[in-house]
């Protein structure tokens, strides 16, 4: 089995070192621990669908260290593409757009005649690629339809012996994947909320985002990553409760034989009255600290706490809160607890 090192954030060298190499290295956004792997490199990126255990048909992001690393493979960045990259590169925002012909492999673009870029924010990480020399291929550095990782320790906990290294910069900031927008077709698309909101693209765009294009078919192959496999899901089943139903969801808990996880907000927890057979786990004051800790909180469960039913806050499907329950839906798989109406 192959020895997976943790490289500190002052060996990125040695980083990069291996993925000129061909191998894989798991490295930090501010989003999410992403898995990289030389672009141009069609044997590496297939190694990639086989660590993650991935379909084929899925595309991978490209991950790049400058713009001008990207438009070496974009036709053409256009207006709103320009735009968006003046507002948000370096940021959690991925762009999709047109490529050049022939210019990625199409284990990269899932045989499809676009590709999804971005520039991370994270400074370790594009030192990386800078010193690689290439872009970088970069889904999440996690087990294919697991909850992504925001640490190291994630990341090792699923790709241990399955890939080279992982750069270690901390935990993330951001704590879900970066948004991504369709740039490939007349009207600029969210195929993916996430840190950047509909409004922040609206009005660096000046016109309207379409919003609603996050499924694709059965048959069809998505221009993005989370659009058709089921996603972020524990072993355990999450139902997703609203704020007034956390009284009878608690009742419901209390008469399970089992133990039962409850996610929510400091406040929920301190002003519920918890079972003795619930575990909780405090997703903090607000949205954005849920946005922050709905992936450790989902692994804390899986990994380290396991339990059969995870009850997990809602919000509102409105600016963060459109990222945050997008990938609360996707763990569920839409169920949500359901009171029962006297």
């Amino acid at each position: 089995m192959m020895i997976t090192k943790i490289y500190a954030n002052t060996e990125v060298d040695q980083a990069a070192a291996e993925i000129k190499l061909g191998e894989l290295v798991a490295f930090p956004t501010e989003t999410v621990y992403g898995l990289g792997a030389d672009a141009t490199n069609e044997q590496a990126v297939k190694r990639v669908y086989l660590a993650k255990g991935r379909p084929s048909d899925n595309p991978l992001i490209v991950t790049v260290s400058s713009p001008e690393m990207a438009a070496e493979y974009i036709e053409d960045f256009g207006s709103y593409g320009q735009k968006l990259i003046n507002d948000f590169w370096p940021g959690p925002l991925t762009l999709v757009f047109k490529i050049k012909p022939g210019s990625l492999s199409s284990a990269v673009t899932g045989g499809l005649e676009t590709a999804a870029f971005r520039m991370p924010e994270n400074e370790v990480t594009r030192k990386m690629i800078e010193l690689a020399g290439v872009p970088i291929v970069g889904p999440s550095a996690n087990s294919s339809g697991k909850p992504s990782p925001t640490t190291a320790q994630h990341v090792f906990h699923d790709m241990e012996g399955k890939i080279a290294g992982i750069l270690d910069d901390g935990p993330t900031k951001v704590g879900v994947e970066s948004t991504i927008v369709d740039l490939s077709i007349d009207s600029p698309a969210i195929l993916r909320p996430g840190g950047v909101t509909l409004n922040e693209l609206e009005d660096t765009l000046g016109v309207k985002v379409l919003s609603d294009q996050h499924k694709v078919g059965a048959k069809e192959t998505p221009k993005a990553p989370g659009m058709k496999y089921k996603h972020y899901a524990p072993a355990a089943q999450v139902l997703i409760v609203a704020d007034k139903d956390w009284p009878q969801a608690l009742e419901w808990a209390a008469n399970q034989k089992e133990k039962v996880a409850m996610m929510a907000l400091s406040t929920t927890l301190e002003n519920s009255q918890i079972p003795g057979n619930v575990v909780t786990y405090d997703m903090g004051a607000d949205l954005t600290s849920a946005t922050h800790r709905l992936f450790d909180g989902l692994r804390h469960f899986d990994n380290d706490e396991p339990v059969n039913w995870i009850l997990a806050c809602s919000f509102k499907e409105e600016g963060l809160g459109a990222a945050y329950m997008n990938r609360l839906k996707k763990a569920a798989g839409d169920q949500f607890f359901k009171a029962k109406i006297d």
